[in-house]
């Protein structure tokens, strides 16, 4: 069995798969809590679902492309038994990691969205910066920028560590706390090679807290 927080049709909005009509598998449970975190409702809220159940509820939506998020999906072990099951049902399958957690059990055939945790998150010691060795091709790399001193660090990353060149790179502001558009000068002002995304559910639906 999964604990599982929420199941629901929506907009993709973030990653180079933003836009697209997406079919969301929230799990419960997340060992970081990053001080911009947005679904702090799913660290503990959740009801138990089986494998098979979750499968049967995601291919009712009637959508071939799913993503398994949280929390922190990879901190219940049978996660990986339910990306397996979506990819036998033919679905183009998504996971979006904190990057704490290793990704190396994740199922060829998954995109994996693996964050990198700025300083601001408060989380940045919980980097497993050998996940960056085991990126594969459909995997992206995603900051979250709260302030100047997270873009800075971020494109230090970026550059020494070459992911331009290994992944689509994703930066992403921190709205409460930088304006998108200011991110956006920076990443124009420095030739960064990135991708800069807004949250485009958040923009979609303002006011909706859940189930988006």
């Amino acid at each position: 069995m999964l604990r599982v927080n929420e199941i629901f049709h929506s907009i993709q909005g973030e990653s180079t798969h933003a836009g697209r009509p997406c079919v969301f598998v929230r799990l419960t449970g997340c060992p970081l809590r990053c001080v911009w975190c947005d679904t702090a409702y799913a660290f503990h809220e959740g009801s138990p679902m089986s494998v098979e159940a979750i499968v049967e509820r995601v291919l009712s939506y009637g959508c071939p492309l799913v993503e398994v998020t949280g929390g922190e999906p990879l901190a219940q072990p049978r996660s990986i038994d339910l990306l397996r099951a979506l990819l036998d049902r033919r679905l183009e399958v998504l996971l979006e990691t904190s990057g704490a957690l290793p990704i190396a059990a994740v199922p060829s055939g998954v995109k994996r969205i693996v964050d990198v945790k700025c300083p601001g998150s408060g989380e940045a010691h919980r980097n497993l910066w050998e996940n960056l060795d085991a990126l594969r091709e459909g995997d992206e790399i995603k900051f979250v920028v709260a302030a100047r001193a997270d873009y800075d660090w971020a494109k230090r990353v970026v550059q020494e560590r070459g992911l331009d060149r290994r992944a689509p790179v994703l930066f992403s502001a921190v709205r409460e706390t930088l304006d998108p558009g200011v991110l956006a000068s920076w990443v124009l002002e420095d030739r960064l090679p990135v991708r800069l995304q807004v949250q485009m559910h958040k923009v979609l639906w303002p006011t909706a807290l859940r189930g988006v």
